[in-house]
């Protein structure tokens, strides 16, 4: 008997959405429409074919061939509904898959294997993320996506594939397509975090050299960024061991030593997250020293100033005094005596500021 996950039957939203909306997702008024084709594993080998009408499922399903049925859009979800409910999917576990945004989760009742996923990807800047909910389901001969986004084809890469092999698909293939699946979406989290990586590496270079607000503002933006991946990844950590530790019989040997090297590519993915978000921490604190070495450069550059003119506000206060008795008025060129005294009193505490290292700027990098 399986140990299904604690509140895996019941529908777990997130509280905010991990990431923004879908660009398709706006353009339709906040649903995107519903598109379903069909991928038949023949004799021949896989060929794809538009759904037109339950009649053309009986006759596949009289055929006994593993089908892949792919389902675009959440606009038509009454129509999505009773389809699975043709399909013989369990209730509990369709209702995750047509209520997004639900957390990251891997489930399996009797003969039924459901992950949840959401497909990241950046927006019109690095430092903003769109997301789009895609739910996998494995049966015996049958393997359903469900994508919340239509946006392009689904999973293109491994369509075209399917399509150029002759070779036919058995039942027990299907869960290495569903692995496929999966690590197809893990993947592409890769590209995102090494453009994450290069921009606060270009960040923490010119916080160091020339600090400025919006480069912190930009620094806790990718921190964000990075804590939705993370939010994203960490529960697929645990689930995916349960599910490799429980010996799924829908899960063949090679899909088995799949899922396990996908546990070890989600530890991958949450040790990098948690490298990056280490490095946001470090930008901040070199914006923090940088910004208190550029401020202590100022209070320095205000002290040279005081130190040298305040020997000179003492001389130039004392022959302004308005006593009648001093020897110096009487002088022919006392102010010229007055003025190089001021000079060379002056140039003496410059020098003596400059042997000591006074006038070096400590903002420059070195």
């Amino acid at each position: 008997m399986l140990r299904l996950t604690p509140g895996a039957l019941t529908s777990n939203l997130l509280e905010q959405r991990p990431a923004a909306l879908p660009a398709d997702l706006f353009v339709h008024g906040g649903v995107a429409p519903t598109h379903i084709d069909l991928i038949i594993f023949g004799s021949e080998g896989p060929r794809r074919q538009a759904f037109t009408s339950r009649d053309l499922l009986e006759a596949i399903h009289q055929l006994r061939v593993p089908v892949w049925v792919r389902i675009r859009g959440l606009a038509d979800t009454r129509g999505i509904q009773s389809l699975l409910d043709d399909l013989g999917v369990p209730p509990s576990l369709a209702e995750p898959l047509l209520q997004p945004p639900q957390r990251p989760q891997v489930d399996c009742l009797d003969e039924v294997l459901m992950v949840v996923i959401h497909r990241l990807r950046f927006g019109a800047k690095a430092t903003s993320l769109v997301s789009d909910q895609v739910g996998l389901m494995l049966m015996p001969g049958l393997l359903i996506s469900v994508e919340e986004s239509c946006q392009g084809e689904a999973f293109p890469d491994l369509t075209r594939w399917l399509i150029s092999s002759h070779a036919a698909v058995e039942d027990r293939d299907l869960d290495d397509i569903l692995h496929f699946l999966i690590d197809d979406l893990l993947d592409d989290l890769f590209p995102m975090l090494e453009r994450i990586s290069y921009s606060l590496d270009q960040l923490e270079e010119k916080v160091l050299g020339r600090p400025n607000p919006s480069q912190l503002a930009r620094t806790f933006k990718f921190r964000g960024c990075l804590r939705t991946i993370r939010t994203q990844v960490w529960p697929l950590r645990h689930q995916i061991r349960m599910l490799v530790r429980e010996r799924q019989p829908l899960l063949g040997p090679e899909a088995t030593a799949g899922f396990q090297e996908m546990a070890e590519l989600v530890e991958l993915l949450h040790g990098n997250c948690e490298l990056l978000r280490n490095q946001c921490d470090a930008i901040s604190q070199a914006y923090a020293a940088s910004v208190g070495n550029r401020m202590n450069q100022v209070m320095k550059t205000l002290t040279i100033l005081t130190s040298i003119f305040a020997p000179l506000t003492l001389i130039a206060g004392i022959y302004g005094m308005n006593f009648e008795v001093m020897p110096e008025l009487r002088l022919r060129y006392g102010y010229f005596v007055a003025l190089g005294l001021m000079v060379v009193v002056a140039a003496g505490q410059t020098f003596w500021l400059w042997r000591r290292g006074w006038f070096e700027d400590w903002t420059q990098r070195r």
